[in-house]
């Protein structure tokens, strides 16, 4: 349900409808990262600000500056907003734009994964690390060696071994990446470099961490998703192909790369037998929200898999003012994933 589509809505109808309410009011929250730790669900969103920014595909207009932890003791229980856990004044290399980020425990420290643009306006990824899960998180001088692009996601598989997925394309900058270097050309238009639409789409990228979790152990590769022929989707095929927001998790031995198609506004999953793929397209986990963005995770709570999404009801439609939502997903004896609609017809 894209903004272009909302003069129309009764929004006052539309809660009614909504599958869940949003889990904070008291600020604007998008792009929730969720774990549970010792027993706890903890959040990670994107903090919404009206920045006053003229709206563009470059994604100007979301203009965040800090991140706020939300924390819940069940799935049922408040949510809590646990206050600035990490603001871009605090982080030397990073100038503005603090968009959707992730954390991951490992031997009792807290670590937060976020990019932002530097000063040379190109986005980069950093890692801030904390004693607690709510923060304050104290951010490295530098951003990761050879990190780039958006909204990187953190998995920690079986064996120990964590592995950040990241990448968007548009406002991400991922498309400008395709030489190994950054392309500065065209600095306004956000479809340059995109490949034409029977080219294989560009790629989410994954890594394998290094044991302290600060930098890339290994050359970024291309995660790949296949269709039903074992082909590479095209970049046309814009309601199935990778956009952004990267998220990992594994169900029944399968790991399941889980994404937004963006400018097609669902969330799609695909399903491999390794952390690198390949992963075969699986079909839709989430039809389109309010707003022009989607964003998700996926986390299991007692049992149970929920996913964590958002969409711009609480703000009658304002795209870059969200709120964070969830919903019990449900996967099928196949491992396929019911599709979920956000509002009841």
């Amino acid at each position: 349900m894209p903004e272009d589509s909302i003069d129309h809505i009764d929004f006052e109808e539309l809660d009614q409808k909504a599958i869940s309410k949003p889990l904070v009011t008291n600020i604007y929250t998008a792009d929730p990262s969720a774990h549970v730790f010792d027993g706890k669900i903890y959040i990670y969103p994107s903090h919404d600000v009206d920045a006053g920014d003229a709206f563009d595909d470059l994604g100007s207009h979301f203009a965040m500056e800090d991140y706020h932890v939300i924390s819940m003791d069940s799935i049922d229980s408040e949510a809590v907003d646990n206050g600035v856990a990490l603001h871009v004044d605090d982080v030397a290399w990073a100038e503005k734009q603090m968009w959707a980020p992730d954390a991951n425990e490992k031997d009792g420290k807290y670590y937060l994964f976020f990019p932002a643009k530097d000063y040379e306006g190109i986005f980069r990824i950093g890692v801030a690390i904390g004693d607690s899960p709510v923060g304050p998180f104290k951010a490295e001088p530098k951003a990761i060696e050879g990190s780039f692009s958006i909204d990187p996601a953190v998995y920690k598989d079986e064996d120990g071994e964590y592995y950040m997925y990241f990448g968007g394309i548009w406002g991400g900058q991922l498309q400008r990446w395709r030489t190994g270097e950054f392309n500065a050309e065209q600095p306004e238009s956000p479809f340059a470099f995109i490949p034409e639409d029977d080219e294989p789409a560009l790629c989410a990228k994954v890594a394998k961490l290094t044991p302290d979790l600060l930098e890339f152990a290994e050359e970024p590769k291309d995660v790949v998703i296949l269709d039903e022929n074992g082909e590479p989707l095209l970049s046309g095929d814009t309601d199935r192909r990778f956009f952004e927001a990267a998220w990992v998790y594994k169900h029944n031995g399968k790991y399941y790369f889980t994404y937004s198609t963006g400018d097609s506004h669902f969330i799609c999953y695909a399903i491999g037998d390794s952390p690198y793929g390949p992963f075969t397209y699986g079909g839709k986990i989430l039809e389109p929200v309010v707003g022009w963005t989607t964003h998700h995770s996926v986390c299991q709570v007692e049992g149970k898999w929920y996913l964590f999404y958002h969409d711009s009801s609480l703000s009658k439609g304002v795209t870059h003012l969200r709120s964070i939502k969830v919903a019990e997903i449900i996967h099928n004896n196949d491992g396929s994933i019911q599709t979920l609609k956000p509002y009841r017809d």
